[in-house]
C-alpha cells in the first residue's frame, strides 16, 4: 500500500475513533478556544486528506523530474518536457523547430548509415537517442500545428536540398575510416549544440526551451562518446 492510501486509511480511522470518543478533554479545550462549532474529527480528516493530496502531487512531480533526468542522459522520453499550455510562437521560433527536426534526422540517418560499416554499439545507441530527439521536436510541431518537414522518414531522404547534400557529404567522409566516422560524429554534435544554443537564446517559450535544453545535453553526451575515440 502506498503512502497516499495509508494516509486516507488513517483519516477514516481517526474519523471513526473520534465519533466514539466525543468527550475528549482536548476537544473540549479546542472548542473553548475556537468556538462550539468546531468539529474536531472533520478538522483532522481535512488535514489528513490535504496531506494525502500534497503527497500525491509531490510523487507526480518526482516522476516528471525523473523522466526529465533520464531524457538528459539521452535515454528517457524527452516529450514529457512539453506542457499543455499553447504559447504564441514567432516565425523565428517556428522556423527553428522545423530546422531542428531536420537536423536531428540528419544525425540519426548519418549514424544509422555509418553503422552498416562500423559495428560499434554507439551506432546503435546514439541513433536511438536521435530518434527520441526527433520525436520531441515532432511533438512540438504537432502541438503548434506546424507542418512536419519530414515527409519521408526513410534514411537519407530529405526534401531540403541543403540537408540532402550535407547527408551525402558526411556519409562519404565517415565511410573513409573509423577515425573519420568519429570526426563526422564530432562535427554533427558540435553543429547541433551550436544551433541549439542559438535557438534557446531566441525563444522565451518554456516548453521549447525545455526540449532544446534536453536535446543539448544529449548532444553533449554524444560528443563525448565520439571524441573519446579520437
Amino acid at each position: 500500500m502506498n503512502f497516499v492510501a495509508q494516509t486516507l486509511v488513517c483519516a477514516l480511522l481517526f474519523n471513526k475513533t473520534l465519533i466514539t470518543q466525543t468527550n475528549l478533554p482536548r476537544r473540549t479545550e479546542l472548542q473553548k478556544l475556537f468556538g462550539e462549532k468546531l468539529n474536531m474529527r472533520n478538522l483532522l480528516t481535512f488535514f489528513l486528506v490535504l496531506l494525502a493530496y500534497l503527497t500525491l502531487n509531490a510523487q507526480n512531480c518526482g516522476q516528471k523530474n525523473n523522466s526529465d533526468k533520464n531524457c538528459k542522459g539521452g535515454k528517457g522520453n524527452c516529450v514529457q518536457a512539453i506542457d499543455t499550455v499553447k504559447y504564441d510562437l514567432s516565425s523565428q521560433e517556428k522556423d527553428g523547430l522545423i530546422y531542428m527536426r531536420l537536423e536531428e534526422k540528419l544525425a540519426r540517418d548519418v549514424y544509422l548509415t555509418l553503422g552498416k560499416t562500423y559495428k560499434q554499439k554507439m551506432f546503435v545507441n546514439i541513433p536511438e537517442s536521435e530518434q527520441r530527439h526527433m520525436d520531441a521536436v515532432k511533438a512540438l510541431l504537432d502541438k503548434y500545428e506546424i507542418a512536419d518537414p519530414v515527409t519521408d522518414n526513410e534514411i537519407g531522404a530529405f526534401t531540403n536540398a541543403d540537408f540532402k547534400k550535407l547527408f551525402d557529404d558526411l556519409v562519404a567522409k565517415g565511410q573513409t575510416s573509423f577515425k573519420d566516422a568519429m570526426l563526422v560524429g564530432k562535427e554533427i554534435e558540435e553543429m547541433d549544440i551550436k544551433d541549439l544554443i542559438e535557438r534557446i537564446e531566441q525563444t522565451d517559450n518554456p516548453d521549447i526551451k525545455a526540449v532544446y535544453e534536453n536535446l543539448k545535453r544529449g548532444s553533449e553526451n554524444h560528443l563525448r562518446a565520439f571524441t573519446k575515440h579520437l
